[in-house]
């Protein structure tokens, strides 16, 4: 038989050879295809040079002709060097290259470097112990005791690569420190610490969970749940990847548990009520465990806290064959049916948890996924059908006064086409800086959706933490972020240890719910401003954006494209001197804020050795950038308890964007005119600057600059930005130990609010008159040069008047 088969195979070669092409058609075919395409790449040259009337573009394209048989030629020599690779080796490049390209999540650069050092090991292992080393020839041996050589040290260096915990980045200084100002902190206790309650804990679930006993045999009477229907909310429970997960969990999608662990305060209450849940995650390694730390914290506070297991529809391997995908919506429609559950509780007279429970003071919790879930939760509970299906009836309509969301996503799921847009609801989003999993501030993008129109206080803050990850807000996720097994691949240097980052977490987290839920007011300067809390948060740099349902908005910049108007009907916006002034959507790593801003860059061409001085000391005032608003005094009402506020951050955008043209004579005469200004002002007492160059870098200086008030009279008051903080500069991170070798970084647009209270800047001035206050002009006079963005600038009041 089988030598029946190999007759036919070449009886059919035999066949296919009568009708190949010969060497002759080849040629033939080959040189067609190169005139007839060279006339018709002339022709098109010709015609399109004519038709624009520029014969230089005939040119170009006979150069593009060239280029291309350039590359064609180095093209065959490349495949001709593949070809001559014998076929083993071959074979174990097109399998291994990628293969080490997944392994280490694309880094092309490790992959290479290893199928390198791998070949060179496997190669001085055969040379050696499989084939007789001493029969070869002089330079032979040379060559291989170099490989061997060469393979030992690079087999260290990768292990000594392996076990560092990263490398040293550029010192950043932190703006926030260098002020001058003393910044009071908040007295008392630190909302981390510990509550008078006694904590209990217990499970809740379905009693049929064939993996966990907590949620099985640990369950009692009263806390035995019924299953949900979530056909209507998941996509792709199907296929081999929803096969396995049915067969993984012993359900399907139309039988999703309701199962959660309970950290409650002992007593009769009625206490708050806070869902948190979880995000994505291999799904048989659990994720509710991990917020023990809060559950005992807050409990212990007077709060419930509920850790809700969604595990179930977390990431499986599977999904790689079609698996659930956009399922946001269904962990925000599960947290609504735990509330659901509670609220039955809470009216079921013979319930452990009869009458204990404050229904009108809840609060959502969320990590990663679940962060953005948590709005999604809001938005739904508001709505009495699902807006992608209309037939699926909610009509929930929960008391929820506050969302927390932790290092969240934003967009995984998006009503009718369109991201979340929530309303009068106290929001807080926490993000840090070295997370390599989220790697925007993605809660920045929420926190630009999130509107107060009715005459309740609410306020909605976001904090940038430099050395937070993403994972070691949850217990069990720790100091991966990327999921990987080989953890050392990441830069873990510049992370801050697990307690530290959840100590944060408490601190922010607590005082959010203490202030929103327990109406206890005095932890609300924190979210203004981290050093308030300087006594209670572990050292590093912290951004805080804030505004709240008093602030009453200048400028927002969203109203339209003219950068001369502001964002009420009375005011216009002039410039003295920027070399950047636009409009525009705010970019971040990954996405837009949806927001957009003013970007003002201005910059004096000083000498390297006068970059870190004050600019007005060496350029005249004539020369000096500035920014103005001027608007109707009566529109604000101001008077000694207003806050004049505004969010800024630095843009790393080129200072000098315009380089030719009309531009460059300008260039000229502030060239000549810096000059001249520094030779006068410079004293020839100074002594030289050297220029030997530094032995260790110095961190870049933060940018400050002047803020002059002026009132319909003329009076005005002036202070350096530097009153509340110096611009941080944009944080650079380094989250793959790879990075460094290519010398690359990441940063993004991070915004900080600043404040400043115009009672006590109007006491510089007595004539100045508050409630005729009409100007507001940001003066660039300190710094050399710069971008910054501002945003939303307009006034608010203080927290307690």
């Amino acid at each position: 038989m089988k030598k029946r088969v190999k007759n036919t195979i070449l009886w059919i070669k035999s066949k296919v050879l009568l009708i190949a092409p010969g060497e002759n058609a080849m040629k033939g075919a080959a040189r067609g295809l190169i005139y007839l395409t060279i006339f018709l790449a002339l022709l098109y040259s010709f015609l399109y040079a004519f038709e624009i009337g520029d014969p230089y573009y005939l040119i170009f394209g006979i150069l593009n002709i060239i280029a291309l048989a350039l590359a064609a030629v180095l093209g065959v020599w490349i495949i001709k060097l593949l070809y001559q690779i014998p076929r083993p080796y071959k074979f174990a490049l097109f399998m291994c290259l990628p293969l080490l390209a997944m392994i280490l999540f694309f880094q092309l650069e490790l992959a290479a470097g290893l199928a390198i050092l791998f070949s060179i090991l496997g190669a001085v292992y055969f040379v050696f112990f499989r084939s007789s080393f001493f029969r070869l020839s002089i330079p032979k041996k040379i060559v291989a005791a170099l490989g061997l050589l060469l393979g030992l040290l690079g087999l260290g260096a990768s292990i000594y690569y392996y076990s560092l915990s990263g490398l040293d980045v550029d010192p950043i200084a932190n703006a926030a420190l260098l002020s001058s100002k003393n910044i009071s902190p908040i007295a008392g206790n630190s909302p981390a610490k510990p509550g008078s309650y006694a904590v209990k804990t217990l499970t809740y679930g379905s009693g049929k969970d064939k993996h966990r006993a907590e949620f099985e045999k640990q369950v009692t009477y009263n806390f035995l749940t019924d299953s949900v229907n979530g056909v209507a909310f998941l996509d792709n429970w199907k296929g081999f990847s929803g096969w396995w997960r049915e067969k993984y969990w012993g359900f399907d999608d139309k039988s999703l548990p309701i199962n959660g662990r309970v950290w409650y305060p002992e007593g009769l209450g009625p206490f708050p009520l806070v869902l948190v849940v979880h995000g994505n995650h291999s799904m048989q390694d659990y994720s509710d465990t991990g917020y023990d730390y809060l559950g005992e914290l807050l409990a212990s506070k007077g709060m419930i806290l509920v850790s809700v297991d969604e595990n179930f529809i977390n990431y499986s391997w599977t999904d790689i064959f079609k698996g659930l995908a956009k399922e946001n919506d269904a962990r925000g429609w599960l947290l609504l049916e735990h509330l659901k559950l509670w609220h039955n509780w809470n009216a079921k007279i013979d319930h452990p948890f009869y009458d204990r429970i404050d229904t009108t003071k809840i609060a959502l919790i969320g990590h990663s996924r679940g962060g953005e879930a948590v709005a999604h939760a809001a938005m739904l509970n508001e709505m009495d059908y699902y807006p992608d299906d209309a037939s699926v009836e909610l009509g929930y309509h929960f008391n929820i006064e506050s969302i927390v969301a932790i290092a969240p996503v934003d967009g995984q799921y998006q009503a009718g086409n369109t991201k979340t847009a929530l309303k009068d609801i106290n929001y807080f989003a926490i993000h840090g800086a070295q997370d390599a999993d989220v790697t925007s501030f993605a809660g920045s993008m929420q926190f630009e959706r999130i509107s107060f129109q009715d005459t309740s206080y609410h306020f909605k803050s976001g904090l940038y933490v430099y050395g937070a990850n993403h994972g070691q807000f949850n217990t069990s996720w720790g100091n991966n972020d990327s999921g990987n097994p080989f953890v050392g691949l990441l830069n873990l240097k510049q992370q801050l240890d697990e307690s530290s980052q959840q100590e944060i977490a408490k601190v922010y987290i607590s005082a959010f719910l203490e202030a929103t839920l327990l109406d206890k007011k005095e932890y609300l300067p924190l979210f203004l401003d981290a050093r308030k809390g300087k006594n209670w948060l572990p050292e590093t740099i912290y951004l805080n954006q804030f505004e709240d349902s008093n602030l009453k908005a200048l400028a927002n910049f969203d109203e339209d494209f003219n950068v001369s108007t502001v964002s009420i009907d009375s005011g216009r916006i002039q410039s003295k001197n920027l070399t950047v002034w636009k409009e525009s959507e705010i970019q971040l790593k990954w996405g837009k804020k949806g927001s957009r801003a003013a970007f003002l860059g201005w910059d004096y061409e000083l000498e390297d050795s006068l970059k870190d001085e004050k600019a007005k000391a060496y350029v005249s005032d004539s020369l000096i950038a500035s920014y103005s608003l001027k608007f109707d005094p009566t529109v604000f009402s101001l008077d000694s308890t207003s806050l004049l506020q505004f969010s800024m951050a630095e843009s790393r955008e080129d200072t000098k964007p315009k380089s030719s043209g009309k531009w460059i004579n300008n260039k000229k005469e502030d060239n000549n005119a810096n000059s001249q200004e520094a030779e006068q002002n410079t004293s020839t007492d100074e002594p030289d600057k050297e220029e030997t160059e530094p032995e260790e870098k110095i961190a870049e200086k933060p940018l400050d600059f002047s803020i002059h008030l002026t009132d319909s009279a003329g009076q005005s008051i002036e202070f350096l930005l530097s009153e509340f903080s110096a611009l941080q500069r944009e944080i650079d991170v380094t989250i793959w130990k790879s990075d460094f070798l290519k010398g690359e970084s990441e940063s993004e647009h991070v915004f900080q609010t600043f404040s400043y209270n115009l009672g006590e800047l109007a006491k510089l001035n007595p004539d100045f008159l508050l409630d005729q206050l009409e100007t507001i002009a940001f003066v660039f006079d300190q710094s050399a040069s710069g971008v910054v963005i501002v945003d939303n600038i307009g006034f608010s009041r203080e927290f307690y008047k």
